[in-house]
């Protein structure tokens, strides 16, 4: 929902009323961590810890994280563990899994089976890695 109230800003012009539903949605999703409960600290769906492309109307960390970054939201706090969850998905050669592939019609196949090295979650992941100025990003997009 905070997605399409974005790019709906940037298309339309933002609104006070977009922009106020927006930032309340995004501070929403902040207060969770992106995945966890605000009053147990569970995580809330396990789906959510995996990453997917196409997304499509699924929603996983990653996105949540590419969202912020879309959004100019800074990283703070409640974005580190996240962050820290798909730092810990790279693998040897510096590239992020398909984990939760979703069914549906695709025009063209872009990724592999699940558990591959995938294209998008790899850029999607390290454009992550360079707006929260992470550490294990040594070098330059």
């Amino acid at each position: 929902m905070v997605e399409g109230l974005l790019e709906y800003g940037k298309a339309k012009g933002a609104t006070r009323g977009v922009t106020e539903a927006r930032l309340r949605g995004q501070e929403y999703v902040l207060e969770r961590r992106l995945f966890r409960s605000r009053s147990t600290g569970a995580v809330v769906k396990s789906e959510w810890t995996l990453v997917s492309f196409p997304t499509r109307w699924h929603y996983d960390v990653l996105w949540g994280l590419d969202y912020l970054r879309r959004a100019g939201v800074e990283p703070d706090e409640r974005t580190a563990e996240a962050i820290d969850l798909v730092v810990k998905k790279r693998d040897q050669l510096g590239r992020w899994p398909l984990e939760n592939p979703h069914a549906g019609k695709v025009h063209f196949e872009m990724e592999g089976d699940a558990g591959e090295p995938s294209r998008w979650n790899t850029l999607r992941a390290l454009r992550v890695l360079r707006w929260s100025h992470h550490p294990t990003l040594d070098f330059k997009l």
